[in-house]
């Protein structure tokens, strides 16, 4: 956030995607949340002969858990679809992030196609395991007290990690890292990488947080890759390196 801080222009510049996307997001949850509660009645149709009470109590429940889930999986997929939609901008915020930390490392000559069907890939796989993690999150929501203290400590902890994954992805795809590496990576210092997602998570949470904090998050991603996780002796998967000799 300093960074970007220091260099208004290129705050401005990362804001472009973060915006189109959150119209799109915000559109989308509106949608949901004005549907939410038939949705809840459909998925409990078991509460149709219970007391009032208790009818309103379990499907308010559902209903909250759901659109709880949607916002987790809006915050995680957010970061992805931004980065995807967003490429050259951030792809370019990154490269200059880096010029500023000491200068670009030799990259790996990939055509723009391949990075862009990569980068659509590691969103999709991203976004299924998010969801997977979300559906369970919804289930365990619905256990008393455990669900509403620390299921959504951990779903944090998982969002954040993830947020860690697709915000260094363009400073370790530069340097030709592939996915499983970046996994792996990411793995070997899960403390920094926890701190640094759920950091990042906390700050989506702020209404409209998602989009101004974007191109920080893009710069703390690049340095974190660059100063912390990209050490010497990491070396490039073999996809990169035949790559980079072809």
């Amino acid at each position: 956030m300093a960074w970007v801080a220091r260099r208004p222009k290129q705050w401005l510049f990362g804001l472009i995607p973060a915006l189109i996307v959150l119209a799109v997001y915000v559109a989308a949850l509106v949608v949901l949340a004005h549907y939410d509660w038939d949705l809840a009645k459909a998925m409990s149709p078991f509460a149709d002969h219970w007391s009032k009470a208790a009818r309103g109590a379990t499907r308010g429940l559902i209903a909250v858990l759901v659109f709880g889930a949607a916002i987790m999986i809006a915050i995680v997929t957010f970061t992805a679809v931004t980065l995807i939609v967003g490429d050259p901008f951030y792809e370019s915020l990154s490269g200059r992030v880096e010029e500023s930390a000491g200068g670009l490392p030799p990259e790996a000559r990939v055509p723009l196609l391949r990075q862009l069907a990569r980068a659509i890939a590691d969103g999709v796989v991203v976004g299924t395991v998010t969801a997977l993690f979300a559906v369970l999150f919804f289930v365990l929501g619905l256990l008393p007290v455990v669900g509403q203290t620390v299921v959504p400590v951990i779903a944090a902890c998982v969002s954040g990690y993830f947020l860690t994954f697709e915000l260094t992805s363009i400073a370790l795809e530069r340097r030709g890292v592939r996915r499983r590496e970046r996994f792996a990576l990411l793995r070997r210092d899960r403390g920094l990488s926890l701190g640094f997602g759920v950091a990042v998570f906390v700050t989506f949470l702020i209404p409209v947080g998602s989009v101004l904090a974007m191109p920080g998050a893009v710069a703390g991603g690049t340095l974190l890759a660059r100063e912390r996780l990209a050490r010497p002796g990491i070396p490039p998967d073999h996809g990169a390196l035949a790559d980079t000799q072809a």
